[in-house]
């Protein structure tokens, strides 16, 4: 059996703008065996041409097309209950690049959906305007979960944080679209062209990762170069199907993950 792979970003291949040590060449091993594989990221703020530029930096040539994000995820989803619809969107490219090419207007008056993505500039005026639109009708949505995000200097907050903020303030539950719901899993999967019973997981967080890979049916590969260790790992009532201290000690077994 030829496992595919479908494995996280940060954490994982890269840690904030280094390579992870072997990343490089654990990625020529896929390609000479043929190995599909897609990168995954909750990040919604850059499209995939800024992702592949930001690896290419570090060394790592990922095509735009090997690469999927909850921007991406969440603009499928959307395309597919709601085709041409419209938006208020807070977030960056990544997000509003990614609903223009589903065909979504964006607008302030009447949205049928708040969507809510990563920004590092969140606005008072923006979140002011979302929870009014919620108010009034419109679907909220958020790209991914995450309450913070890493920085140089500490945590930032992120989506998660935010839309608690929102629905603190409306009474309405986003749906949120990006790791862990198993829908970005399935919509990485069909991206692939893979089956869950030959796919694989690799990630460096139990909360997001591997409960994603879990609830989509794939095994899973956690790795400690990110946010989970082994202590933290052990908290969960859930485990990955193996445990391994980087990426790199897949190569030369890429073929034969489990043994």
């Amino acid at each position: 059996m030829t496992w595919n792979y479908l494995m996280d970003m940060d954490g994982v291949l890269v840690h904030e703008e280094h390579l992870v040590p072997g990343v490089d060449e654990f990625l020529t091993e896929l390609r000479a065996n043929e190995i599909k594989f897609l990168v995954l990221t909750n990040n919604s703020i850059y499209t995939p041409r800024d992702l592949r530029a930001r690896l290419a930096r570090t060394g790592l040539d990922v095509p735009e097309q090997s690469i999927w994000t909850s921007a991406l995820a969440t603009a499928k989803f959307l395309d597919s209950q709601r085709p041409g619809g419209s938006a208020f969107v807070i977030g960056e490219a990544g997000l509003t690049t990614a609903l223009h090419e589903v065909g979504y207007v964006l607008t302030d008056r009447d949205p049928d959906y708040v969507v809510l993505g990563e920004t590092r500039t969140y606005s008072f005026t923006a979140i002011t305007r979302a929870i009014r639109l919620v108010e009034e009708g419109a679907k909220f949505i958020a790209t991914n979960p995450d309450a913070t995000g890493p920085s140089r200097e500490g945590s930032l907050p992120a989506t998660g944080a935010v839309a608690a903020l929102i629905e603190r303030a409306t009474g309405f539950q986003p749906y949120f679209v990006g790791k862990p719901n198993p829908l970005m899993m399935r919509s990485a999967l069909r991206s692939l062209g893979a089956h869950s019973e030959n796919t694989l997981m690799i990630g460096d967080r139990m909360d997001t990762d591997v409960k994603a890979g879990l609830e989509a049916g794939l095994r899973t590969i956690l790795v400690l170069t990110g946010i989970s260790t082994e202590a933290t790992a052990e908290q969960f009532p859930y485990r990955p199907t193996r445990v391994l201290t980087s990426i790199a000690d897949l190569i030369g077994h890429t073929l034969q993950p489990f043994g």
